[in-house]
């Protein structure tokens, strides 16, 4: 029986993590749930060029409580997916995560919350930073700028403050694996997914009535969610949501590129997560003894944003400008890395919003909701996402007024408060880094 003879409860449009994550909380809550995305397989779009980072610095304590929630998912892995999947699970390397510290503050937003929450978490100065860490430059050198820029290359003039330490922080080394684990999950709840195809429309008037895909076939259910990762501004145009919205998404391109670490150096087993904020880099370890490094996107001149219609077609080839820029950013802080001549990595087009805080949403039109403004910062809060989405659509559609009376979400496994009120679609500008850190 084809997707428009069927009767569904929900259908979800994208497949990526969160996106397999909501159809498989939604399905096993024994909601008939049909799953639609334009790649053919579940994790292929945005998911697949995640960094896929696992860690707690976030700026709200909404933000810090969802991430270290989703940590236990992590931990829990095979239990959570519950379901064989031939192709192994996703797992999680626990390597922690330093954060270190600039001038900025920004960076130690999260204390406050980690304090009041109970996260664990390390200050440490610039000699334990070096003793634990190893021979690292501590020098400023911020703040970031292209290769280009007459002062790159200036001589530094005092140090950096030392560093913040999350000893339970870490990574998944292949997010597409994490994708298509909850996609098996979902469907042993019940789900079905639907690959390969676009929606071009939203059916109903006055309430969301299901989708309209690019062959003119119309699939019906009461509930749409939107979780397209960068055509999710696309996909709101066409449910004509957007005007009711504070807080926008724009797609933007995203390069990330592997490097080998230094000679003798075993940073695939040794290494940890680094947030360098004077530098404007991250970097983790990654399989086959490489690092990976990437933008925090802290200087104007790092941002690609790309039109709707420029998503598809976008270059994956890496710039070698970039590329340059990025590793000699990373090289000056740790100064026997060196540049290899053949660019390596990936491309990815993220989905970001105003603020670089998600939107976890109902909206102006019933039935309608979006799990947006995701990419970049969201993978590993991918499972708790999915249930949040799930208590907050339940509940809307159970008449709760979450516009004026936000819902509030308990872990399952922490019992932290989530407030989705933080995550609204129309909040004013949050108090965050304005960056990838959230």
């Amino acid at each position: 029986m084809s997707p428009s003879e069927q009767s569904y409860d929900a259908i979800v449009i994208g497949a990526g993590v969160i996106g397999t994550a909501i159809t498989c909380e939604l399905a096993r809550r024994g909601w008939r749930v049909l799953g639609v995305d334009r790649n053919p397989g579940a994790g292929q779009g945005s998911t697949s060029a995640s960094s896929a980072i696992v860690r707690f610095t976030y700026s709200t304590r909404a933000g810090v409580a969802m991430a270290y929630e989703g940590l236990q998912y992590w931990l829990r892995w095979p239990q959570h997916a519950g379901t064989c999947d031939e192709a192994g699970y996703a797992g999680f390397s626990q390597c922690g995560m330093v954060t270190l510290l600039s001038d900025a503050e920004d960076h130690l937003l999260p204390v406050p919350h980690f304090d009041a929450l109970g996260v664990p978490y390390e200050i440490w100065d610039c000699g334990e930073t070096v003793a634990r860490l190893g021979p690292l430059d501590l020098s400023r050198f911020g703040p970031p700028r292209q290769l280009g820029d007459p002062q790159f290359w200036a001589e530094p003039t005092s140090q950096l403050r030392g560093a913040l330490w999350s000893p339970e922080s870490g990574y998944i080394g292949d997010p597409q694996l994490a994708a298509h684990n909850l996609r098996l999950a979902a469907e042993l709840a019940g789900a079905e997914f639907l690959f390969g195809v676009t929606v071009t429309g939203i059916a109903g008037a006055g309430r969301a009535e299901g989708v309209v895909l690019a062959d003119g076939t119309e699939v019906a259910a009461p509930v749409v969610v939107n979780v397209a990762g960068p055509h999710s501004s696309a996909v709101n145009e066409l449910a004509g949501v957007v005007a009711d919205m504070s807080i926008t998404t724009r797609p933007l391109r995203k390069e990330v590129y592997h490097v080998p670490p230094p000679p003798g150096a075993d940073f695939e087993h040794d290494g940890v997560v680094m947030a360098d904020v004077d530098c404007g880099c991250y970097v983790r370890p990654e399989v086959g003894n490489n690092m990976l490094i990437g933008s925090l996107e802290l200087d104007a001149t790092d941002f690609e944003w790309l039109g709707t219609d420029e998503i598809d077609d976008c270059s994956q080839d890496l710039s070698r400008e970039q590329w340059e820029t990025h590793v000699l950013r990373f090289a000056r802080r740790m100064p026997d890395l060196g540049l290899p001549r053949q660019p390596r990595g990936i491309v990815g087009v993220y989905d970001v919003t105003d603020d670089w805080i998600p939107i976890y949403d109902r909206t102006s039109l019933d039935g309608f909701y979006v799990a947006i403004g995701t990419s970049g910062n969201q993978f590993k809060n991918a499972a708790v996402a999915g249930h949040c989405m799930a208590e907050l659509i339940g509940a809307v559609e159970a008449g709760h007024d979450h516009d004026t009376d936000p819902v509030v979400v308990t872990g399952k496994h922490t019992g932290f408060d989530i407030d989705m009120g933080t995550f609204s679609r129309r909040r004013d500008l949050h108090g965050s880094s304005m960056s990838v850190l959230g």
